[in-house]
């Protein structure tokens, strides 16, 4: 009875821990999409300043080269993210179904009780 209790609470801090480290991923996803914009917004009026549009001339802008560079490591960054979001989605679906699971033991059992 107290153990079933017991993991009955387990299963539901692990959902519960599982919905927040999801909530934190999407954040630093928005967070870097974000960054990403900004950069790209940098990039342009770099570009508009120089009048040099093409990365590969010579005398493009250093500065717009490096923010390039950021914000293409900023969109791996996103990618990485999101196969983590994905595998952790997994992972709540499934921690899901074993709190369900328990918590229908732990009805079943209680049901039992009360009739015994």
């Amino acid at each position: 009875m107290k153990a079933r209790n017991s993991l009955l609470r387990l299963k539901a801090f692990q959902v519960k821990e599982k919905k927040r480290q999801l909530q934190q991923l999407q954040m630093m996803m928005d967070e870097f999409a974000r960054m990403s914009d900004d950069l790209y917004q940098q990039i342009n009026a770099e570009e508009q300043k120089t009048g040099i549009t093409d990365p590969a001339h010579f005398a493009y802008s250093t500065f717009a080269k490096s923010a390039r560079q950021r914000a293409q490591n900023l969109a791996v960054s996103v990618e990485d993210l999101r196969q983590q979001r994905n595998a952790a989605e997994s992972e709540l679906a499934e921690m899901e179904l074993d709190y369900e699971r328990a918590a229908a033991l732990e009805e079943r059992d209680s049901a039992s009780r009360k009739r015994a």
